[in-house]
């Protein structure tokens, strides 16, 4: 932990366990010091060779501390993988939830005579960039989809107009839904909220690549 400045371990180190069991030691701190602490934690774990069992709710703490992470839901273990397996390729609706995928859709994937494999929400079709045989569902980070005023010229195979309907704050960032439909959530800057001067009712753009369609 970081205490005035200094380092020290704590006590359940000193005996050198085989494995330390950690049960959300971070979920009562400010953002600040939770920041601090979990930064401690990783460079005590990699300099004592230690494996740590850590317990969270927090997607954003899994990320920055586990080397894997096992996501339990409804008395099972859903999936394990690396954080970039559970962050980009989550199994099912849960993981794509806990890992704050805010863009998940029903509806099939289809192959028309072009070659483009599609996915289709009954609403819209996404071109994406594989086919996921089986797959029913299909999700898209809120990060990986930009948004315009004017449609834009660039590689990513899937854009459309919509109408924003509601704006989400915050505070650096805001997740801003706009309604194609289906509804869909991108997540931008303050500043970039504040250039285009975004507001309810505006018609928008929004853009994504191919790739950025995980389908499950």
């Amino acid at each position: 932990m970081v205490e005035n400045g200094r380092k020290w371990l704590w006590p359940g180190l000193c005996v050198r366990p085989d494995v330390l069991l950690l049960d959300e030691p971070l979920s009562a701190l400010d953002p600040y010091t939770r920041e601090e602490v979990q930064y401690e934690l990783r460079q005590l774990q990699r300099s004592l060779h230690i494996t740590a069992l850590h317990v969270t709710h927090d997607f954003e703490e899994a990320i920055a501390l586990g080397d894997r992470i096992a996501v339990i839901g409804e008395g099972e273990i859903k999936q394990v993988g690396t954080p970039e397996e559970i962050f980009r390729q989550p199994n099912s609706e849960f993981v794509a939830r806990f890992a704050m995928s805010r863009n998940i859709f029903p509806g099939q994937i289809e192959s028309p005579s072009n070659g483009d494999y599609l996915f289709n929400t009954g609403s819209a079709k996404f071109v994406i960039a594989k086919n996921n045989t089986g797959a029913n569902r299909a999700t898209i980070r809120p990060e990986d989809i930009l948004l315009s005023l004017e449609p834009l010229h660039s590689s990513a195979r899937n854009t459309f107009a919509g109408e924003i309907i509601r704006i989400t704050d915050k505070g650096s960032t805001l997740y801003i839904t706009v309604d194609l439909p289906p509804e869909i959530s991108v997540l931008i800057t303050r500043n970039s909220f504040r250039e285009m001067n975004l507001s309810r009712g505006m018609k928008v753009y929004v853009t994504f690549k191919a790739s950025a369609v995980h389908t499950f």
